[in-house]
């Protein structure tokens, strides 16, 4: 994709529909990281324990991972834009029943719900915005990335300033803020044809027998690993308020924006995908060891957090792109495995790295992401014959 393909001015110039698709992923992305501010408050207010309250990362993705094997099913059968809505309105419902809920064990529950109506939104919006964007398929790419990077900056920034009311604010607003998306989506966006071929639930299965795929889905899983290890328990051993963690994790999304739409691009056009993987994995690790090292400075955890922002914007963009283009199925059938494996494996992360500071120390979590990221390096370099077409 070239440099022209992703400026920013293509993101001015689009649709009604494409801007209220646009919307929605925000504020589904935005579900992400919106709870980071009050992982720690809601431990104290409920009293649990970090392993226990990363349970509301560990429910959202394992079911938004295990509902992606059926939202291609559903999607062809009922239509793109009735499938989207379906999960807006999960995620209405779910979200106010999270901030209503008055255990730990009830908020992880109704995450759950909060990922299966995600799934069913996030697996059909990228589709959506390419059929209805103007400017061709790299045009409704950047939208989408755009849209992504803009929810994950501003969600933990939000979190923090409604949890600082109440640890209920994030879960109430983000159910109004979806209400909102749900009209946008039901008014502005045209209906969307029915895919002319039914999406059986055993396709993304068949898809994952691709030994390119599986390779970047697996990459993907063990990424991941890290990735969420920093999101779900970085907010506990930086000792921050909800104000503070939410502009740290602000910056975060904002570096993560920037470099999944500018920079990824222009480094895969340049070194080309799987070197720029290899690349960048290995410096998010290098990152994740030093947090670790360095966990008794909360100067060098912000510093580092907010790098490994960037860093994962561009490993979000690269393998989101790879994913797609490495084998011979429809995107929304790849799209479907890659996410199945990448959410349902990576699920175990937020609680396992609660478990690890409870059972040795506070730096555990942290060594355990950076040796993930890099047996994730291993499994691309492995698969790396089945990744050629590529570049």
């Amino acid at each position: 994709m070239s440099s022209e393909a992703h400026s920013l001015r293509t993101i001015l110039k689009q649709t009604k529909s494409a801007y209220a698709v646009a919307f929605a992923c925000v504020v589904a992305f935005m579900g992400i990281g919106l709870v980071d501010p009050i992982l720690p408050a809601i431990a104290s207010k409920l009293n649990a324990t970090p392993s226990q309250v990363s349970l509301l990362f560990t429910s959202y993705m394992l079911m938004t991972g295990i509902t992606m094997l059926v939202t291609g099913w559903l999607s062809s059968r009922i239509g793109p834009k009735p499938t989207m809505l379906f999960g807006l309105l999960a995620i209405i419902v779910f979200a106010f029943l999270g901030g209503m809920a008055n255990s730990v064990t009830g908020i992880v529950w109704f995450r759950a719900g909060w990922g299966f109506g995600n799934a069913f939104f996030i697996s059909t919006a990228l589709a959506v915005i390419v059929s209805v964007a103007s400017g061709g398929t790299a045009a409704a790419i950047v939208l989408y990335e755009a849209a992504i990077g803009l929810g994950m900056s501003v969600g933990p920034l939000l979190g923090g300033l409604l949890g600082g009311i109440s640890w209920r604010g994030p879960f109430f607003g983000v159910s109004v803020l979806m209400a909102i998306a749900f009209l946008a989506v039901f008014v502005l966006l045209k209906d969307i044809p029915k895919p002319k071929k039914r999406t059986s639930i055993l396709d993304p299965f068949r898809a994952l027998g691709h030994p390119g795929l599986f390779t970047m889905a697996v990459t993907a899983l063990l990424y991941n690993f890290g990735f969420f290890t920093l999101l779900a328990y970085s907010p506990f051993v930086l000792h921050m308020d909800e104000h503070s963690l939410g502009l740290v994790f602000f910056c975060w999304g904002v570096l993560l924006a920037i470099t999944s739409v500018i920079v990824a691009p222009k480094l895969q056009e340049k070194f080309g995908s799987v070197s720029t993987l290899f690349a960048i994995l290995f410096l998010l690790a290098i990152v994740l060891a030093y947090m670790g090292f360095g966990v008794g400075s909360q100067t060098g955890l912000v510093i580092a957090i907010v790098i490994a922002g960037g860093l994962l914007g561009i490993i979000n963009t690269v393998l989101t792109t790879c994913s797609m283009d490495v084998a011979p199925v429809e995107r929304a059938i790849a799209s479907s495995a890659y996410s199945f494996v990448r959410f349902v494996g990576g699920a175990i992360a937020p609680w396992l790295a609660g478990k690890l500071s409870e059972w040795y120390s506070s730096s555990i979590p942290f060594y355990a992401g950076a040796l993930a990221v890099l047996i994730s390096m291993l499994a691309l370099l492995i698969g790396r014959r089945h990744l050629s077409n590529l570049d």
